[in-house]
């Protein structure tokens, strides 16, 4: 697993949750929690792509080093320029599948319900125009940001040409028109006092007014009837076919529903042992904004305090919880006594009744959850380290440590008072002189240090039979969007799924076979 990029990872629900009324018609209520959803979408994108545009004025030499002859980008500037890119990408993906979302609420019989929905899409069309402008204001002064920015992203569908065709509809009279027009229509609406955007509209506003220096909406004015009458945003986003109508119909389609099943996960569970890394991926969360690749989400399972006592029970750990002041040597003893407010909310059993078994980093937190809430994703992995149980011990207590610690939407590893869900799992198993760890991978995204899950699938599959693994497959439930089922599939597939574009399940078959035939060897 959330950008300013995320790495703004920047991790965000789109099934957040929302004061709409208990006695509100459920068709109603429906697009009200829609509604309350994509103003906190518009409000978390803006964010990253100011944060992004901030990093790109800051690192002046990594954008402009081009500029002169005598000049080359290096491989890491080029990385850390891609990695921008589809940062930016991303977000006005998302910013643009909004803007279309107002579709649906244009016939709308509830004037309220349609000037919101029109406020809020008219928000993601700004936020989306502005910052483009932003960044064509510093990419076009390098050329050879240009040549690296129209090679192919695969992570996002785009071929060959990508920045050409940005900048050609966000620099074209058509997009200038769409923006005079949807303008008076927002001034005929009226802002709305207290809505949450309003300050992002009025800013952004003014910043494409300044860019175009206002001229053409004068000459909208003498039709402004017949503009009234169009409210539509149209698409500008050169994605693959379908990706827009996805991001907006899915939300409504599958909100709260995922692929892996309670039974799968009970029938899972037994195989899992203390101190094993989950992989998690859920086609309906957009938390994975600007993280590169497939796999946006890692957790720790931890077990319940019988599972881990039945799995610690060894001398070595027994002489190092002693060493720790202990004096049965008992882990669980230790872990009560070094963090008791930490271990008591480990043993509240949440929803049905079911212990928490898993210790990850997500939008409230650092929080303990239940295998049954965690598991419940689309495509689930399990890795075991190549470690000790004391070196696993040692993890479980690290992680223990950060327990309550808020969630870092800025994915800054350098800081400890806030982390993100692979910071976590990268600070529980980080070495030391005192225990063995694992060496996670660590690229720079946005000018932040950061490990996305997907690249510890990478690294997982590249060092695979070498004296370089770390870590074992445990399982791999692999989900299918258009079947709407998730099986078990094999080590191979597992391999090479970090390869797969974030948008995986618009290159799916519209037939599951194949998925989950082969079991591994190591399952």
């Amino acid at each position: 697993m959330d950008i300013v990029n995320r790495l703004l990872f920047l991790l965000l629900m789109l099934v957040a949750a929302n004061p709409v009324p208990a006695d509100t018609p459920p068709d109603e209520r429906a697009l009200l929690q829609r509604l309350h959803n994509d103003k906190e979408v518009v409000l978390t994108q803006r964010r990253g792509l100011a944060d992004t545009l901030d990093y790109m004025r800051t690192e002046n030499d990594l954008f402009t080093t081009g500029s002169r002859d005598d000049r080359l980008i290096t491989r890491e500037q080029k990385e850390q320029i891609w990695s921008t890119w589809v940062s930016l990408l991303d977000r006005l993906l998302i910013l643009d599948s909004i803007s279309q979302s107002y579709e649906s609420y244009r016939n709308q019989p509830d004037e309220i319900l349609r000037k919101t929905a029109f406020r809020t899409a008219y928000a993601a069309f700004l936020a989306r125009y502005r910052y483009v402008l932003d960044f064509l204001q510093i990419s076009e002064r390098n050329p050879q940001i240009h040549i690296l920015l129209n090679e192919p992203v695969p992570e996002l569908g785009l071929k060959q040409g990508s920045y050409a065709k940005i900048k050609y509809h966000y620099l074209n009279v058509a997009i200038a028109a769409e923006f005079t027009r949807l303008a008076l229509n927002y001034r005929l609406y009226g802002e709305e006092p207290g809505f949450p955007l309003n300050q992002g509209i009025e800013q952004d506003q003014a910043k494409i007014w300044h860019y175009g220096k206002g001229d053409g909406i004068r000459q909208t004015i003498k039709n402004g009837m017949q503009i009234v009458k169009d409210t539509s945003f149209k698409a500008l986003f050169p994605i693959q076919k379908g990706v827009s109508e996805w991001m907006g119909d899915v939300r409504v389609i599958r909100p709260h529903q995922s692929l892996i099943t309670i039974e799968q996960i009970r029938t899972l569970q037994p195989r899992l042992e203390p101190g094993d890394l989950l992989l998690e991926r859920r086609e309906w969360y957009l938390s994975n904004i600007g993280l590169p690749g497939f796999w946006p989400h890692a957790a720790l399972y931890i077990g319940t305090p019988e599972q881990r006592r039945n799995y610690f029970q060894s001398p070595d750990i027994q002489a190092w919880a002693r060493q720790q002041g202990i004096a049965d040597g008992d882990f669980e003893s230790l872990l009560k006594t070094r963090y008791p407010e930490a271990y008591a909310e480990s043993l509240i059993k949440q929803e049905n009744n079911h212990l928490p078994r898993v210790i990850e980093a997500i939008s409230e937190g650092v929080v303990f959850t239940t295998l049954e809430y965690s598991a419940a994703a689309d495509t689930l992995a399990a890795l075991r380290p190549r470690l000790t149980k004391l070196d696993k011990a040692k993890a479980i207590l690290r992680a223990f440590h950060y327990s309550g610690r808020p969630y870092d939407f800025n994915f800054d590893f350098l800081t400890d008072s806030q982390l993100v869900c692979t910071e976590l799992v990268y600070k529980a198993y980080e070495a030391t002189n005192t225990k063995a760890g694992i060496s996670f991978p660590i690229e720079k995204i946005v000018g932040r240090l950061a490990t996305p899950a997907n690249l510890i699938v990478k690294q997982f599959d590249q060092n695979y039979g070498t004296d370089k693994q770390q870590f074992d497959l445990v399982l791999f439930v692999d989900g299918h969007e258009k079947t709407r089922v998730a099986l078990e599939s094999d080590l191979a597939s597992f391999r090479k799924s970090w390869k797969r574009p974030k948008w995986h399940i618009l290159t799916q078959g519209k037939s599951a076979a194949g998925y989950g035939r082969h079991r591994s060897r190591e399952l």
